[in-house]
């Protein structure tokens, strides 16, 4: 089934691939709303897919699972357990479980799919392991529309997951030292680096702008991604860092947004209010209109006396699920007009930032890769106002914009808790 956007490079690559292969391709009406009734009229056997919304239907099977409760989820559970060992053990898990629990999820996409991939930005190996119980094989890549798609991508069969499998045979990949990130070819266990790539399947340039394609194709014709990995055995490639839009705080500390959004974003394996904004109802995964988010920014403020300088924190913006935030809002008590005012209550705010800690805490982020004050807004990042791109992902440019004022306001609450504490 075809319903990427056919002008990004990943579902290009989808299309002239799977034409050459023969295979029959569905297109969806055009509607995301639709897609779970396209779904059940084409019954595709290959579902390609981005991170964004295989994370919204591992949010929603979970919670349909909960609130299945009694035999149903642990049933549930039992089945997911079983399969999952059989799987680590190398064993074929026991087709039973598939029978009673597994083929009724497999049929919310149609009831057929035995191949499912994930490309545009990363999958958490949770949600990458959870797709396969319940789906079967699924497969993650790694590519540039500067190198025609696909970088690497991991072979069928192969068990081991957070990683974006070994490199396509038409290129070259190599690791380049990054000292100002401390990533570098002597790091134990795993070299890591930056991520260079070259190749016939390596673009010749931007169009009508040398001046940027040099920046990032060097003399030697490696192209410099931008992204930082590390070697694992059977040269798999891990994504682990971001090497651009890394900015310093002001105490020298190096900064990567996209590393501490996506720490933030895997709130799916927290029970609790973070994780309740986010859920999603199992009938409709996909709707993107819908589509909640954790923004980390940093700004970059000017001090007319000092000259630049950076700030020592980091903020958040949080799209919420405005449904179940007022569910949340009712167990708790609180009263409010609307839900504008409800996303500036202190208290949704305070809860909201406990979560994060504990998220943040877990992934063992360091001090100053903590937010330190966040925003709840009611409208979601979308396409249609410009925040998201077409595989969702954050312009960061624009959000900066749209939320400047947002930003603003928690830097100089910030300032003044900072002022507070140096009086006492």
């Amino acid at each position: 089934i075809s319903y990427l956007p056919l002008a990004h490079i990943y579902e290009r690559a989808n299309q002239v691939a799977l034409l050459h292969y023969g295979v029959a391709i569905g297109f969806y009406q055009g509607d995301n709303l639709k897609l779970m009734d396209d779904l059940a009229a084409l019954r595709p056997t290959i579902f390609a897919s981005v991170p964004r919304l295989y994370n919204r239907i591992y949010a929603a099977i979970t919670n349909a699972v909960k609130e299945s409760g009694g035999l149903k989820e642990r049933l549930f559970h039992t089945a997911y357990n079983a399969k999952r060992q059989a799987m680590i053990s190398g064993r074929n898990p026991s087709p039973m479980w598939d029978k009673l629990v597994f083929n009724k999820i497999k049929g919310r996409l149609g009831g057929r799919v035995r191949l499912m991939t994930s490309g545009a930005s990363p999958l958490s190996p949770d949600v990458m392991e959870f797709l396969r119980i319940c789906f079967g094989e699924v497969l993650e890549g790694y590519g540039m529309t500067e190198t025609s798609c696909v970088i690497s991508t991991m072979d069928i069969g192969d068990r081991l997951i957070g990683h974006v499998g070994s490199p396509n045979p038409s290129c070259e990949v190599k690791l380049v030292d990054v000292p100002e990130m401390n990533y570098t070819s002597e790091d134990q266990p795993y070299p890591r680096g930056e991520i260079c790539v070259r190749g016939p399947i390596i673009f010749r340039g931007y169009y009508k702008d040398e001046v940027q394609t040099r920046e990032v194709v060097d003399e030697d014709g490696w192209l410099h991604t931008g992204d930082i990995g590390l070697w694992l055995p059977g040269g798999r490639l891990k994504i682990i860092d971001r090497k651009k839009n890394i900015f310093k705080l002001a105490q020298g500390e190096y900064i990567a947004p996209e590393k501490i959004e996506n720490v933030y974003s895997n709130f799916l394996s927290a029970s609790s209010l973070l994780n309740a904004l986010y859920m999603v109802k199992f009938m409709n995964p996909y709707e993107l209109k819908a589509s909640s988010i954790i923004m980390v920014h940093v700004l970059k403020l000017v001090d007319v006396d000092a000259g630049d300088s950076f700030n020592s924190s980091l903020v958040a913006i949080v799209a919420v699920e405005p449904e179940v935030l007022k569910a949340w809002a009712a167990s708790e008590g609180i009263q409010y007009e609307d839900l504008k005012q409800l996303c500036a209550d202190p208290r949704a705010r305070a809860a909201v930032m406990a979560d994060m800690d504990s998220i943040g805490k877990e992934a063992q982020l360091r001090g100053f890769e903590f937010a330190k004050a966040v925003t709840l807004v009611a409208e979601p990042f979308t396409l249609e106002n410009g925040l998201l791109t077409p595989t969702f992902k954050v312009k960061r440019p624009q959000a900066k914009a749209y939320f400047a004022k947002e930003i603003s306001d928690m830097y100089a609450q910030l300032r003044e808790t900072e002022s507070a504490r140096s009086k006492l």
